[in-house]
């Protein structure tokens, strides 16, 4: 497998292999320093960002490489340069590629043009470097044996929601997404792609709009932000109105399981998805969860560049 586009393209074996060089990278971080020597990585991020920015330039560091951040508007893609021309010259130049953007077919189309590795460090659809660095963090805590357990998530349908299922699902795992009815429902094409994977895997998608039974002994309460970048200002009252039902609350926390963990892909706002107690509290994991993003995509460097990732085909 050249690039990682999607969440859906990794195997079982290819998120083992990475889930394991991650804890490595956790605890040595310098241990393939000499990895991409004399190698460029460009970081093309057309949203903001803190985590995703400091993880790939550290990652890439980490591994001897020299990062090279692009923003959004210092290319020439805005002045109709077209994306397959972009992704040419930037093989040409660089030894891999890590973009954040707004659109898939974007993140897709570069992946089939480039020469290079490609990776998705998130898109509209999918965040396949965040749920990665979700389930290192989830099997320090609980370890490989899952078995039992459930896994859930809250908020609106969007990005995190798919990855959320979709990793889940080639985990093996019992995962749950409560959202809203309607147009914060969970996109039901993603939905069935976990829904075939969790048939072969033996892991279990669940859709539900009751947050109680959700969170009932679940080991897991997971949300996100419910205003993403690009959503419009004028969905925000209404949108929190309907969300409101699915924050995270101490209330909410006392139906999981008694060894549970909060997570949250940050940036938070307390006192909106999450009370500042919980997202605070003991049972938080976040500070370890945005530690592992670098961990992760120094592992999807380090195999990507080596040709070790195989792919679900």
């Amino acid at each position: 497998m050249k690039d990682l586009l999607r969440t859906e393209h990794l195997s079982r074996t290819d998120v083992d292999l990475l889930l394991a060089t991650s804890a490595e990278f956790a605890e040595k971080p310098l241990r393939s320093a000499t990895a991409l020597a004399n190698k460029t990585v460009a970081i093309y991020m057309t949203k903001p960002s803190t985590r995703t920015r400091l993880a790939s330039e550290t990652a890439v560091a980490h591994l001897g490489g020299t990062p090279i951040f692009i923003r959004g508007d210092d290319l020439q893609l805005g002045r109709g340069e077209t994306i397959s021309d972009t992704a040419k010259i930037i093989s040409g130049f660089c030894d891999a590629l890590i973009i954040r953007t707004f659109k898939q077919s974007d993140v897709d189309e570069l992946g089939a043009n480039a020469s290079i590795p490609v990776i998705n460090a998130l898109t509209d659809d999918d965040h396949p470097t965040q749920l990665l660095a979700d389930w290192v963090t989830i099997r320090e805590v609980f370890g490989k044996d899952i078995s039992g357990r459930k896994f859930s998530y809250f908020g609106d349908g969007n990005n995190m929601t798919n990855a959320w299922l979709i990793m889940g699902a080639i985990m093996g795992a019992h995962v749950v997404a409560a959202t809203p009815e309607g147009k914060w429902a969970p996109d039901s094409k993603y939905v069935n792609i976990a829904k075939e994977i969790a048939a072969k895997s033996g892991g279990s998608i669940e859709i539900t709009n009751d947050p109680k039974a959700a969170a009932k002994d679940a080991s897991v309460i997971y949300t996100d932000v419910w205003m993403s970048m690009g959503d419009p200002e004028s969905e925000r009252k209404e949108k929190i109105k309907v969300l409101a039902p699915f924050a995270i609350t101490e209330s909410l926390m006392s139906l999981s399981a008694k060894d549970s963990i909060f997570m949250h892909c940050l940036p938070a706002h307390r006192g909106e998805e999450v009370e500042t107690s919980v997202i605070d509290g003991e049972k938080s994991r976040i500070w370890r969860e945005a530690y592992h993003r670098r961990t992760t995509i120094q592992a999807i460097l380090y195999h990507l560049t080596r040709n070790e990732l195989k792919g679900n085909n």
